[in-house]
Protein backbone atom coordinates (compact mmCIF):
# COMPACT_ATOMS: atom_id res chain seq x y z
CA UNK A 1 0.00 0.00 0.00
CA UNK A 2 1.15 3.44 -0.75
CA UNK A 3 -1.86 5.56 0.93
CA UNK A 4 -4.81 5.70 -0.41
CA UNK A 5 -5.66 8.22 -3.38
CA UNK A 6 -8.33 10.56 -1.67
CA UNK A 7 -8.53 13.38 -4.63
CA UNK A 8 -9.19 10.33 -6.93
CA UNK A 9 -8.08 10.70 -10.71
CA UNK A 10 -8.31 9.71 -14.18
CA UNK A 11 -7.03 6.03 -15.33
CA UNK A 12 -7.24 4.85 -19.05
CA UNK A 13 -6.77 0.75 -20.89
CA UNK A 14 -6.61 -0.09 -24.91
CA UNK A 15 -8.98 -2.30 -26.51
CA UNK A 16 -6.36 -5.11 -28.18
CA UNK A 17 -6.15 -6.33 -31.67
CA UNK A 18 -4.29 -9.79 -32.25
CA UNK A 19 -1.96 -9.80 -35.28
CA UNK A 20 -2.07 -13.22 -34.75
CA UNK A 21 -2.07 -16.26 -32.43
CA UNK A 22 -5.92 -16.73 -31.47
CA UNK A 23 -6.93 -19.75 -29.33
CA UNK A 24 -3.27 -20.57 -28.53
CA UNK A 25 -3.23 -18.92 -24.85
CA UNK A 26 -5.10 -21.02 -22.93
CA UNK A 27 -3.53 -24.09 -24.79
CA UNK A 28 0.18 -22.06 -23.04
CA UNK A 29 1.42 -21.47 -26.75
CA UNK A 30 2.83 -17.92 -28.14
CA UNK A 31 0.71 -14.79 -29.49
CA UNK A 32 1.31 -11.50 -31.20
CA UNK A 33 -1.21 -9.32 -30.19
CA UNK A 34 -1.14 -4.90 -29.82
CA UNK A 35 -2.53 -2.18 -27.81
CA UNK A 36 -4.85 -0.09 -29.79
CA UNK A 37 -4.83 3.84 -30.11
CA UNK A 38 -8.86 3.64 -29.05
CA UNK A 39 -9.46 3.49 -24.48
CA UNK A 40 -11.36 3.08 -22.43
CA UNK A 41 -11.44 6.15 -19.42
CA UNK A 42 -12.03 5.82 -16.37
CA UNK A 43 -12.23 8.93 -13.73
CA UNK A 44 -12.42 7.70 -10.31
CA UNK A 45 -13.45 9.38 -7.32
CA UNK A 46 -13.62 7.82 -3.52
CA UNK A 47 -16.96 7.40 -1.64
CA UNK A 48 -17.11 6.55 2.30
CA UNK A 49 -20.33 4.85 1.76
CA UNK A 50 -18.70 1.37 1.05
CA UNK A 51 -20.63 1.58 -2.34
CA UNK A 52 -19.50 1.62 -6.62
CA UNK A 53 -21.40 3.41 -8.92
CA UNK A 54 -20.61 2.83 -12.55
CA UNK A 55 -22.14 5.01 -15.36
CA UNK A 56 -21.17 4.93 -18.84
CA UNK A 57 -23.39 6.83 -21.34
CA UNK A 58 -27.22 5.75 -22.21
CA UNK A 59 -26.11 2.22 -20.11
CA UNK A 60 -28.24 1.77 -16.75
CA UNK A 61 -26.08 2.98 -14.29
CA UNK A 62 -24.41 -0.09 -11.71
CA UNK A 63 -24.88 0.53 -7.58
CA UNK A 64 -23.43 -2.20 -5.68
CA UNK A 65 -21.27 -2.61 -2.23
CA UNK A 66 -17.85 -3.24 -1.99
CA UNK A 67 -18.42 -6.89 -0.58
CA UNK A 68 -19.96 -7.86 -3.83
CA UNK A 69 -19.93 -11.34 -5.10
CA UNK A 70 -20.23 -13.20 -8.23
CA UNK A 71 -24.39 -13.08 -9.05
CA UNK A 72 -24.42 -10.51 -7.27
CA UNK A 73 -24.38 -7.67 -10.31
CA UNK A 74 -25.66 -8.82 -14.11
CA UNK A 75 -25.12 -7.02 -17.31
CA UNK A 76 -22.65 -5.00 -18.33
CA UNK A 77 -21.81 -3.60 -14.86
CA UNK A 78 -20.89 -6.96 -13.74
CA UNK A 79 -17.42 -6.73 -15.54
CA UNK A 80 -16.90 -3.54 -12.66
CA UNK A 81 -18.06 -5.71 -9.98
CA UNK A 82 -15.85 -8.60 -11.13
CA UNK A 83 -13.20 -6.43 -10.61
CA UNK A 84 -14.24 -4.75 -7.28
CA UNK A 85 -14.72 -8.54 -5.88
CA UNK A 86 -11.34 -10.13 -7.14
CA UNK A 87 -9.14 -7.04 -5.92
CA UNK A 88 -11.14 -7.17 -2.61
CA UNK A 89 -10.04 -11.03 -2.35
CA UNK A 90 -6.51 -10.32 -3.28
CA UNK A 91 -5.59 -7.59 -1.17
CA UNK A 92 -7.54 -8.85 1.85
CA UNK A 93 -9.90 -6.42 2.52
CA UNK A 94 -12.57 -4.81 0.32
CA UNK A 95 -11.71 -2.26 -2.48
CA UNK A 96 -12.77 1.64 -1.49
CA UNK A 97 -16.17 2.68 -2.42
CA UNK A 98 -15.95 5.05 -5.86
CA UNK A 99 -17.59 6.85 -8.42
CA UNK A 100 -16.76 5.54 -11.58
CA UNK A 101 -17.66 7.56 -14.96
CA UNK A 102 -16.51 5.69 -17.97
CA UNK A 103 -16.32 6.60 -21.78
CA UNK A 104 -14.97 4.17 -24.54
CA UNK A 105 -13.56 4.45 -27.37
CA UNK A 106 -13.66 0.83 -28.14
CA UNK A 107 -15.99 -0.54 -30.28
CA UNK A 108 -18.36 -2.86 -28.28
CA UNK A 109 -18.99 -6.65 -29.44
CA UNK A 110 -16.39 -6.56 -32.17
CA UNK A 111 -13.55 -8.59 -31.19
CA UNK A 112 -11.26 -5.66 -30.08
CA UNK A 113 -11.43 -6.81 -26.29
CA UNK A 114 -13.51 -3.90 -25.03
CA UNK A 115 -14.45 -5.99 -22.24
CA UNK A 116 -10.61 -6.26 -21.04
CA UNK A 117 -10.21 -2.87 -21.44
CA UNK A 118 -13.19 -1.81 -19.12
CA UNK A 119 -11.86 -4.29 -17.15
CA UNK A 120 -8.04 -3.07 -16.64
CA UNK A 121 -9.00 0.71 -16.51
CA UNK A 122 -11.76 -0.29 -13.60
CA UNK A 123 -8.99 -2.02 -11.90
CA UNK A 124 -6.26 0.45 -12.29
CA UNK A 125 -8.72 2.90 -10.87
CA UNK A 126 -9.64 1.33 -7.73
CA UNK A 127 -6.37 -0.24 -7.13
CA UNK A 128 -4.99 3.43 -7.60
CA UNK A 129 -8.08 4.53 -4.98
CA UNK A 130 -7.04 1.95 -2.50
CA UNK A 131 -3.16 2.59 -2.52
CA UNK A 132 -1.97 -0.65 -3.80
CA UNK A 133 -0.10 -2.03 -6.47
CA UNK A 134 -0.04 -5.03 -7.96
CA UNK A 135 2.60 -6.09 -10.74
CA UNK A 136 1.25 -6.04 -13.90
CA UNK A 137 1.66 -10.06 -14.92
CA UNK A 138 -0.33 -10.76 -11.69
CA UNK A 139 -2.74 -8.48 -12.46
CA UNK A 140 -3.73 -9.92 -15.79
CA UNK A 141 -4.45 -13.07 -13.73
CA UNK A 142 -6.44 -11.14 -10.96
CA UNK A 143 -8.89 -10.17 -14.56
CA UNK A 144 -8.89 -13.36 -15.53
CA UNK A 145 -10.43 -14.37 -12.92
CA UNK A 146 -12.79 -11.97 -12.76
CA UNK A 147 -13.94 -12.33 -16.44
CA UNK A 148 -14.07 -15.94 -15.51
CA UNK A 149 -15.10 -16.60 -12.11
CA UNK A 150 -17.98 -13.41 -11.58
CA UNK A 151 -18.77 -12.62 -15.55
CA UNK A 152 -18.65 -16.39 -16.70
CA UNK A 153 -16.48 -16.49 -19.86
CA UNK A 154 -13.92 -18.50 -20.11
CA UNK A 155 -11.10 -16.24 -21.43
CA UNK A 156 -7.61 -17.10 -21.59
CA UNK A 157 -4.92 -14.39 -20.15
CA UNK A 158 -3.97 -12.18 -24.07
CA UNK A 159 -6.55 -9.79 -23.82
CA UNK A 160 -5.44 -8.71 -20.25
CA UNK A 161 -1.89 -9.44 -20.78
CA UNK A 162 -2.03 -7.18 -24.20
CA UNK A 163 -3.70 -4.00 -22.60
CA UNK A 164 -1.64 -4.04 -19.08
CA UNK A 165 1.77 -5.01 -21.09
CA UNK A 166 1.97 -3.47 -24.27
CA UNK A 167 4.46 -0.41 -25.54
CA UNK A 168 3.87 2.43 -28.11
CA UNK A 169 5.00 1.13 -31.75
CA UNK A 170 5.40 -2.24 -30.39
CA UNK A 171 3.72 -5.64 -31.15
CA UNK A 172 3.44 -7.97 -27.81
CA UNK A 173 5.00 -11.60 -28.34
CA UNK A 174 3.43 -13.60 -25.59
CA UNK A 175 4.32 -16.51 -24.02
CA UNK A 176 1.45 -17.88 -22.11
CA UNK A 177 3.21 -20.58 -20.58
CA UNK A 178 5.69 -18.99 -19.36
CA UNK A 179 3.74 -15.57 -18.96
CA UNK A 180 6.55 -13.63 -20.65
CA UNK A 181 6.36 -10.52 -23.00
CA UNK A 182 8.53 -9.25 -25.32
CA UNK A 183 8.04 -6.08 -27.36
CA UNK A 184 8.77 -6.43 -30.72
CA UNK A 185 9.53 -3.27 -32.90
CA UNK A 186 6.95 -2.86 -35.36
CA UNK A 187 7.59 0.34 -37.29
CA UNK A 188 5.06 1.02 -40.32
CA UNK A 189 5.94 3.94 -41.57
CA UNK A 190 9.15 3.09 -42.54
CA UNK A 191 7.79 -0.30 -44.29
CA UNK A 192 5.22 1.92 -46.14
CA UNK A 193 2.21 -0.13 -44.68
CA UNK A 194 -0.65 0.68 -42.00
CA UNK A 195 -3.18 -1.90 -40.66
CA UNK A 196 -6.54 -1.62 -40.89
CA UNK A 197 -9.33 -2.81 -38.41
CA UNK A 198 -12.41 -3.65 -40.24
CA UNK A 199 -15.73 -3.77 -38.05
CA UNK A 200 -18.43 -5.64 -40.07
CA UNK A 201 -20.91 -5.03 -37.59
CA UNK A 202 -20.97 -9.04 -36.93
CA UNK A 203 -21.48 -9.05 -33.31
CA UNK A 204 -19.02 -10.96 -31.03
CA UNK A 205 -20.09 -13.09 -27.98
CA UNK A 206 -17.97 -15.04 -25.58
CA UNK A 207 -20.33 -16.11 -23.22
CA UNK A 208 -22.07 -19.00 -24.76
CA UNK A 209 -21.15 -22.25 -25.84
CA UNK A 210 -18.42 -21.84 -28.88
CA UNK A 211 -15.94 -20.67 -27.00
CA UNK A 212 -15.89 -22.77 -24.17
CA UNK A 213 -16.52 -25.69 -26.70
CA UNK A 214 -13.30 -25.20 -28.35
CA UNK A 215 -11.27 -24.63 -25.25
CA UNK A 216 -12.98 -28.51 -24.12
CA UNK A 217 -11.40 -29.64 -27.58
CA UNK A 218 -8.15 -28.56 -27.14
CA UNK A 219 -8.22 -29.80 -23.16
CA UNK A 220 -9.49 -33.36 -24.68
CA UNK A 221 -6.78 -33.10 -27.57
CA UNK A 222 -3.96 -32.70 -24.88
CA UNK A 223 -5.39 -35.66 -22.75
CA UNK A 224 -5.26 -37.66 -25.81
CA UNK A 225 -1.55 -37.13 -26.55
CA UNK A 226 -1.07 -37.24 -22.73
CA UNK A 227 0.53 -33.86 -22.57
CA UNK A 228 -0.17 -31.14 -19.79
CA UNK A 229 -1.00 -28.75 -23.10
CA UNK A 230 -0.68 -28.71 -26.50
CA UNK A 231 2.17 -26.61 -26.09
CA UNK A 232 4.19 -29.86 -25.54
CA UNK A 233 3.40 -31.30 -28.57
CA UNK A 234 6.64 -31.66 -30.55
CA UNK A 235 5.80 -33.73 -33.56
CA UNK A 236 2.81 -32.11 -34.98
CA UNK A 237 2.35 -34.54 -37.92
CA UNK A 238 2.78 -37.30 -35.99
CA UNK A 239 0.30 -36.08 -32.88
CA UNK A 240 -2.23 -35.56 -35.63
CA UNK A 241 -2.29 -38.72 -37.46
CA UNK A 242 -3.11 -40.10 -33.42
CA UNK A 243 -6.04 -38.41 -32.78
CA UNK A 244 -9.14 -40.52 -34.11
CA UNK A 245 -11.77 -38.04 -33.82
CA UNK A 246 -11.78 -35.50 -36.92
CA UNK A 247 -13.25 -32.62 -35.07
CA UNK A 248 -10.38 -32.78 -32.10
CA UNK A 249 -7.84 -33.58 -35.19
CA UNK A 250 -8.87 -29.87 -36.65
CA UNK A 251 -9.24 -27.94 -33.30
CA UNK A 252 -5.59 -28.74 -32.51
CA UNK A 253 -3.98 -28.67 -36.15
CA UNK A 254 -5.23 -24.85 -35.72
CA UNK A 255 -3.37 -24.47 -32.70
CA UNK A 256 -0.51 -26.20 -33.27
CA UNK A 257 -0.41 -24.86 -36.59
CA UNK A 258 -0.92 -20.99 -35.37
CA UNK A 259 1.74 -21.46 -33.01
CA UNK A 260 4.01 -22.00 -35.77
CA UNK A 261 2.69 -18.68 -37.56
CA UNK A 262 3.42 -16.71 -34.64
CA UNK A 263 6.91 -17.67 -34.15
CA UNK A 264 7.76 -17.14 -37.69
CA UNK A 265 6.09 -13.59 -37.36
CA UNK A 266 7.54 -12.70 -34.98
CA UNK A 267 10.78 -13.71 -37.09
CA UNK A 268 9.67 -11.48 -39.95
CA UNK A 269 9.47 -8.64 -37.83
CA UNK A 270 12.38 -8.90 -35.96
CA UNK A 271 14.13 -8.50 -39.45
CA UNK A 272 12.05 -5.44 -40.29
CA UNK A 273 10.12 -7.83 -42.94
CA UNK A 274 6.73 -6.49 -42.24
CA UNK A 275 5.09 -7.18 -45.36
CA UNK A 276 6.03 -11.25 -45.18
CA UNK A 277 3.63 -11.26 -42.45
CA UNK A 278 0.13 -11.30 -44.58
CA UNK A 279 0.51 -14.68 -45.90
CA UNK A 280 0.98 -15.90 -42.89
CA UNK A 281 -2.68 -13.61 -41.12
CA UNK A 282 -4.15 -14.81 -44.40
CA UNK A 283 -3.16 -18.83 -43.51
CA UNK A 284 -4.28 -18.40 -39.88
CA UNK A 285 -7.84 -17.03 -41.29
CA UNK A 286 -8.29 -20.31 -43.24
CA UNK A 287 -7.32 -22.46 -40.31
CA UNK A 288 -9.75 -20.34 -37.74
CA UNK A 289 -12.68 -20.71 -40.75
CA UNK A 290 -11.65 -24.38 -41.67
CA UNK A 291 -10.43 -26.32 -38.78
CA UNK A 292 -11.47 -24.40 -35.52
CA UNK A 293 -15.03 -23.16 -37.51
CA UNK A 294 -14.96 -19.87 -34.94
CA UNK A 295 -15.62 -17.62 -38.19
CA UNK A 296 -18.82 -16.18 -39.73
CA UNK A 297 -19.90 -15.14 -43.29
CA UNK A 298 -19.15 -12.02 -43.19
CA UNK A 299 -16.10 -12.02 -41.32
CA UNK A 300 -14.99 -14.37 -44.35
CA UNK A 301 -16.37 -11.96 -46.92
CA UNK A 302 -14.58 -9.08 -45.23
CA UNK A 303 -11.16 -11.22 -45.56
CA UNK A 304 -11.18 -12.02 -49.29
CA UNK A 305 -12.87 -8.47 -49.90
CA UNK A 306 -9.85 -6.78 -48.08
CA UNK A 307 -7.54 -9.89 -50.11
CA UNK A 308 -9.12 -8.40 -53.33
CA UNK A 309 -8.73 -4.50 -52.26
CA UNK A 310 -4.87 -4.81 -52.06
CA UNK A 311 -4.76 -6.39 -48.97
CA UNK A 312 -1.08 -8.38 -48.44
CA UNK A 313 -2.57 -10.21 -45.44
CA UNK A 314 -6.13 -10.63 -43.52
CA UNK A 315 -7.60 -12.33 -40.98
CA UNK A 316 -10.61 -12.22 -38.19
CA UNK A 317 -9.14 -11.35 -35.12
CA UNK A 318 -10.26 -12.46 -31.28
CA UNK A 319 -12.19 -15.19 -29.94
CA UNK A 320 -13.84 -15.71 -33.36
CA UNK A 321 -17.89 -16.59 -33.78
CA UNK A 322 -18.24 -12.47 -35.01
CA UNK A 323 -16.55 -9.88 -34.51
CA UNK A 324 -13.50 -8.27 -36.87
CA UNK A 325 -10.72 -8.11 -39.18
CA UNK A 326 -7.17 -6.96 -39.27
CA UNK A 327 -5.98 -6.26 -42.64
CA UNK A 328 -2.21 -5.38 -43.43
CA UNK A 329 -2.12 -3.09 -46.07
CA UNK A 330 0.29 -0.80 -47.96
CA UNK A 331 -0.57 2.62 -47.58
CA UNK A 332 -1.02 3.69 -51.18
CA UNK A 333 -3.71 0.62 -51.22
CA UNK A 334 -5.78 1.89 -48.89
CA UNK A 335 -8.62 3.70 -50.06
CA UNK A 336 -8.86 0.58 -52.25
CA UNK A 337 -9.30 -1.80 -49.56
CA UNK A 338 -11.76 0.41 -47.76
CA UNK A 339 -13.36 1.04 -51.22
CA UNK A 340 -13.75 -2.68 -51.11
CA UNK A 341 -14.97 -3.99 -47.83
CA UNK A 342 -17.52 -1.52 -47.71
CA UNK A 343 -18.33 -2.81 -51.73
CA UNK A 344 -18.60 -6.36 -50.35
CA UNK A 345 -21.14 -4.99 -47.78
CA UNK A 346 -23.72 -3.50 -49.77
CA UNK A 347 -23.82 -6.03 -52.30
CA UNK A 348 -24.78 -8.08 -49.26
CA UNK A 349 -27.41 -6.00 -48.11
CA UNK A 350 -25.29 -5.15 -44.85
CA UNK A 351 -24.69 -1.75 -43.34
CA UNK A 352 -20.87 0.26 -44.14
CA UNK A 353 -18.35 -1.37 -41.96
CA UNK A 354 -16.76 0.57 -39.86
CA UNK A 355 -12.90 0.77 -40.96
CA UNK A 356 -9.92 1.98 -38.89
CA UNK A 357 -6.60 2.93 -39.57
CA UNK A 358 -4.84 1.43 -36.10
CA UNK A 359 -0.83 1.01 -35.01
CA UNK A 360 0.39 -0.43 -32.26
CA UNK A 361 -0.26 1.89 -29.36
CA UNK A 362 0.63 2.51 -25.20
CA UNK A 363 -0.79 -0.39 -22.47
CA UNK A 364 -2.86 0.70 -19.85
CA UNK A 365 -2.10 3.91 -17.45
CA UNK A 366 -2.77 6.59 -15.21
CA UNK A 367 -3.19 9.32 -17.47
Amino acid sequence: MSGQDTAGGTWSAPGRVNLIGDHTDYNAGFALPFALPQRTTVTARPRTDGRVTATSGDLEPGDFPTTTQPGDVTGWAAYVAGIAWVLGEHLGTPVPGADLQIVSEVPVGSGLSSSHSLECAVALALLGLAGAEVPREELALLVQRAENDYVGAPTGLLDQTAILRSQDGHLSFFDARDLTVEPVPCDLDAAGLTLLVIDPHAPHQLVDGGYASRREACERAARELGVPTLREVEDVDAALASLTDDETRRRARHVLTENQRVLECVALARRGDLAGIGPLMTASHASMRDDFANSVPVVDRTVEAALAGGALGARMTGGGFGGAVVALVPREAVPEVRAAVTAAAADAGLEAPVVLDVRPSRGAGRD
